[in-house]
């Protein structure tokens, strides 16, 4: 971070949509998504997603970043895991460690809500995220080989994962 930044985490609010969903479209990419691009209307909160999901990195008052955390299954006998379901850095904002800051985020909101483990889906042709993820401390626990099939070519599905408990 320089030191004209202000780096700012908060949990998101009901009020934030408009410009979560400007960069949620601004930075969706097949490298890292293997739904479709969000229409230029679509809001980002709905009834499974919900803003307790999301914290905001705010650079200077602007929303730059996000990540959601989750349980990882509604089971009670998995409700120790929280899972990481998107993680997002403006393409202005990168090289600041916002990243960084974002997933040491999720892990503190995750071990706050009682959690031992912390896991992600990432695709294995996605290097940039999965050197994020294992420069925070994430190792690779799986993969379903050519899982997707992006731009016609077959992409693996890495699981990931971090223990939280001390």
């Amino acid at each position: 971070m320089r030191e004209t930044d202000h780096l700012i985490i908060r949990p998101a609010r009901a009020e934030d949509e408009q410009e979560l969903a400007v960069l949620n479209r601004a930075t969706w990419t097949p490298l890292a998504d293997v739904g479709q691009r969000p229409a230029e209307d679509a809001g980002v909160f709905d009834e499974r997603h919900t803003p307790d999901q999301f914290h905001l990195a705010l650079l200077d008052g602007r929303i730059v970043g996000y990540v959601r955390v989750v349980p990882a299954t509604p089971l009670l006998s998995n409700q120790h895991v929280r899972q990481i379901q998107g993680l997002a850095v403006d393409a202005s904002a990168r090289g600041r460690g916002i990243g960084v800051a974002l997933v040491e985020e999720a892990c503190r909101v995750a071990r706050a809500q009682g959690a031992r483990k912390i896991s992600l889906r990432v695709l294995g042709h996605n290097a940039p995220a999965r050197a994020l993820y294992a420069r925070c401390g994430f190792v690779e626990e799986g993969s379903l080989a050519e899982e997707f099939l992006i731009d016609g070519a077959y992409v693996d599905d890495i699981w990931m994962a971090r223990p939280l408990a001390g």
